[in-house]
């Protein structure tokens, strides 16, 4: 069952002034995120990723197309029908969005305030949350004596306050240095995992995709490029803008001045061994060359895992005599497509 779902969205803002062009933001975006899924959805700056959060949310209408949201079609709701969407949509931001003046706790009851939740229940509800996410002991805390992954720990628990069945997180660990990033990534699987919240993930880092999404979408230029599981759109990816994506976080077979410097600093032949099946290489590989009598070296790549499954490639400089470096390359394109570059 999907509980989002834009179907043709496009959004085009202006022109504010004379002279000026209308800029299309989003362009014919279809999205659909399935209920209990961590959606990622990534692209560069001006991509369109944000306006489609914004989208999702209610605070931008689409100028064509139409966004439904837990089975309620949002597009055109007057704002007083779409306050009611909105307490079903958690958000969490990049720069925490915390109220200074306010404690932790005070933080975390305004939503409950906002949403008109019995005063009663407030005490029970914050410290459940406070608690989930490893902060009950800084309830009296004010935001400026927190550290940012602390900050961003107080934004999830008043995401949560609510209990929305969708969470949007915009940039969430951009402003986090990449040990908290692992930790604020691994509290929004708790999040997903023990409370069942389907998560949209806004990011322009592969890795926080690759360690949290279960499906990725890539955005260029206000259109979705690639949609699929996240695997596949790791281990193949198809379009230009995704394989790059993809480079930033695993090598793949070295071209261009990489190819150039390994060839001046590595005698032999060079191959690549590409995994793309889920499999990770064991030492049977390297027994291979071993009995054939090629002599090898690790000089480029390196593998990656994705919920669990393994991708990348490894590229090997060989050594030895022709005949037995054929046999070799041979046996292991049994193993793993072979690739030899140099």
């Amino acid at each position: 069952m999907a509980v989002i779902e834009l179907s043709d969205v496009s959004k085009v803002f202006g022109p504010t002034r004379r002279g000026e062009r209308p800029v299309t933001a989003v362009d014919g975006v279809p999205l659909r995120v399935e209920a209990g899924q961590i959606a990622g959805i990534i692209g560069h700056s001006g991509a369109g990723k944000s306006t489609v959060v914004r989208l999702v949310n209610g605070l931008e209408k689409p100028s064509s197309g139409t966004v439904t949201v837990d089975g309620t079609t949002i597009t055109g709701l007057p704002e007083r029908r779409l306050r009611a969407v909105r307490l079903g949509i958690g958000m969490i931001f990049q720069q925490f969005n915390l109220f200074s003046s306010r404690t932790v706790w005070g933080n975390v009851a305004y939503p409950l305030r906002v949403a008109k939740v019995p005063t009663a229940r407030h005490r029970e509800r914050i410290s459940e949350l406070l608690h989930f996410v490893g902060l009950a002991d800084r309830a009296h805390s004010y935001p400026d004596q927190l550290s940012g992954g602390q900050k961003q720990r107080v934004g999830i628990a008043r995401a949560l306050a609510t209990s929305p069945k969708v969470l949007l997180a915009d940039e969430a660990t951009s402003a986090l240095d990449p040990e908290t990033t692992r930790d604020v990534l691994a509290l929004l699987r708790k999040v997903n995992v023990e409370l069942g919240v389907t998560i949209v993930v806004i990011t322009h880092e592969m890795a926080v995709v690759r360690s949290i999404a279960d499906r990725v979408v890539v955005m260029e230029r206000g259109r979705v490029v690639e949609d699929g599981p996240a695997f596949d759109v790791f281990s193949q990816p198809a379009h230009p803008t995704t394989q790059r994506f993809v480079r930033t976080v695993v090598d793949d077979v070295p071209t261009g001045a990489t190819l150039e410097s390994l060839r001046a600093n590595h005698s032999g032949r060079i191959v690549s061994l590409s995994y793309r099946d889920g499999s990770r290489p064991g030492s049977e590989v390297f027994a291979e060359l071993i009995s054939a009598g090629v002599g090898f070296e690790l000089v480029h790549g390196g593998l990656a895992d994705v919920r669990g499954r393994s991708f990348g490639t490894l590229t090997l400089a060989l050594s030895g005599p022709d005949a037995a470096v054929d046999h070799a390359i041979g046996r292991l394109r049994d193993r793993a497509a072979v690739t030899e570059v140099a």
